[in-house]
């Protein structure tokens, strides 16, 4: 009792990272295992919990390791790319308000998505290539938006040029769908974002550019840490600004463009998740993305669970739920008396 009440008084960068990795992760274990055992259809708990020790039958064994496992391991990758992707697009714009759905960046992915169908691919992960270049895209245009009259720091100007650009983005998704049917069907339960009928094959096929993006964030969250103390700390250690940012930029887009391709867009999840690794751990960029691994499968993995409690039989889109939890700690971090800087 005297070890959890000190344990919380503390700082949060003074809190021990090991401690709270694992706390967290149990959470997040625990909520796994609850993906597999809670959802929609005839299979209930206890059906489910025997299913998983091999003594269910043919239709819960089905639900559990065709439909409800699946899910979860796709949550727990997309929780985790959106998650460091808002991390790391915090960290080289020095803005807490910087996350890859606010700023255009899954705006992009879902452009390049709809427009793949258009040109005659069957499925999202066909895709994959071209979500990738949206995404960085999505990137790129909206850093040089927001630093066409100065450096990132200013919140207002990186919001307002996330915010056209993916209003423009979304409004062209929408007149391409218009024109082709077929892509409009094949895109619509897409779009709202979601984890749900998604096959192993597809996460499959989105690996290897999280093993790409993992290896770039592993290289830059040295020098990213150096950067928070001002460029010219950073290069006085030997690192180069500019080619930090590009290869951040070029792990975000990995990290998010994937994720989008294989759930959709999945709004705030990059501002949630990194908000509660700071306020656990402290602002270092290392020990927030290290947080940032099990907080984004929990929040993804847990939004799931309620979307299939809230609206039984049906289901709530998943990119919705996350926007009712994702908006409220935007008003909550733009309402601050001073708006923090990552720098």
């Amino acid at each position: 009792m005297h070890f959890a009440t000190s344990f919380w008084q503390r700082a949060p960068s003074q809190r021990p990272l090991v401690v709270c990795f694992c706390l967290v992760s149990v959470l997040t274990i625990g909520c796994a295992l609850l993906s597999l055992l809670i959802g929609a259809g005839a299979v209930d708990i206890t059906e489910s919990w025997s299913t998983l020790w091999g003594q269910g039958n043919e239709e819960a064994h089905f639900v559990i390791m065709e439909l409800r496992l699946p899910r979860t391991l796709v949550g727990l990758v997309v929780g985790i790319a959106l998650g460091i992707s808002g991390a790391l697009m915090q960290a080289v714009a020095r803005n807490p308000l910087a996350e890859p759905g606010l700023l255009g960046v899954s705006a992009g992915a879902s452009f390049a998505v709809a427009a793949a169908l258009i040109l005659g691919a069957s499925a999202a992960t066909l895709a994959m290539g071209v979500a990738q270049l949206g995404a960085l895209a999505g990137c790129f245009f909206v850093m040089i938006a927001a630093r066409l009259q100065g450096q990132f720091k200013d919140p207002v100007r990186l919001v307002l040029a996330g915010a056209a650009l993916t209003s423009l983005l979304t409004a062209l998704t929408s007149i391409l769908l218009m024109y082709d049917q077929r892509a409009a069907d094949e895109i619509r339960f897409w779009v709202t974002g979601s984890v749900a009928g998604r096959h192993l094959s597809n996460l499959v096929t989105v690996l290897p550019y999280f093993a790409i993006a993992a290896a770039i964030t592993l290289y830059v969250s040295k020098p990213l840490a150096s950067m928070a103390l001002g460029e010219k700390v950073a290069l006085g250690l030997g690192h180069n600004p500019r080619t930090i940012r590009y290869l951040v930029m070029l792990a975000v887009a990995l990290f998010a463009g994937s994720a989008t391709a294989i759930a959709g867009p999945i709004m705030f999840v990059g501002l949630v998740v990194p908000f509660a690794a700071r306020a656990l751990v402290g602002p270092d960029i290392r020990r927030t993305m290290i947080m940032c691994l099990p907080i984004g499968p929990l929040m993804i993995i847990g939004a799931d669970i309620l979307t299939r409690m809230i609206a039984q039989p049906a289901e709530m889109p998943l990119g919705v739920l996350t926007a009712m939890v994702g908006a409220p700690v935007l008003m909550l971090i733009v309402r601050a008396k001073r708006l923090p800087t990552l720098a």
